[in-house]
């Protein structure tokens, strides 16, 4: 039902490990037979692969009832560079506000409806406009959880947002009962350290 390119991996992987983009039958066979080669009880996703899109992602907190969002980073990198990989920039540089609205909303909409109460990572996606259609949003994953870049954002922003979540987390608070204004001047960029002596 879905045309090549996609991506196909294992189910319950991390790090995008045995992860792979395939083009026709061939390739597909061989990599669906490698996953359960080496991972024999795992499932194997068969995803269609946006072909040049961006990614980007929200950290946020939610409370059960209203949803902060921390920050937005936009990945300098096309979507699919794992995001401990990739460098971002907060808050986004080049995506439309209609973009940004469209993952606001999705933001808020997950975090209610998964009954977060703390915080929240999404990372999206977004298609390239084609000629005649507009960008899409698509979201890649949702993790109730606290990502890599949730310090990092505190940090630009120098607002305490792991404090507000621990807060909010323990049912101690509530958003509300915080001032979260922050003025940032410029960007902040994430930049990834490799470690070339492991």
């Amino acid at each position: 039902r879905i045309s090549y390119p996609v991506l196909v991996r294992p189910s319950y992987v991390l790090g995008g490990q045995r992860m792979k983009i395939v083009i026709n039958d061939e390739e597909l066979e061989r990599q669906v037979l490698s996953i359960f080669k080496h991972m024999p009880d795992n499932k194997v996703l068969i995803d269609q692969f946006l072909e040049r899109a961006r990614e980007a992602e929200i950290d946020a907190i939610c409370d059960g009832e209203d949803v902060l969002i921390m920050g937005i980073m936009e990945h300098v990198e096309p979507a699919g560079i794992h995001s401990g990989d990739s460098s971002a920039v907060l808050p986004p540089y080049s995506l439309s506000q209609e973009v940004i609205d469209t993952m606001i909303a999705y933001t808020k909409k997950l975090a209610l409806a998964l009954n977060i109460k703390g915080l929240i990572n999404i990372q999206f996606a977004i298609s390239s406009a084609k000629k005649g259609k507009e960008e899409k949003v698509y979201v890649i994953e949702a993790n109730p959880r606290a990502s890599r870049t949730t310090p990092f954002i505190a940090k630009a922003y120098k607002v305490p947002y792991l404090n507000v979540a621990t807060k909010v987390m323990l049912g101690t608070h509530k958003l509300k009962d915080f001032d979260l204004a922050h003025n940032m001047e410029g960007y902040a960029i994430k930049v990834p350290v490799f470690s070339f002596n492991k």
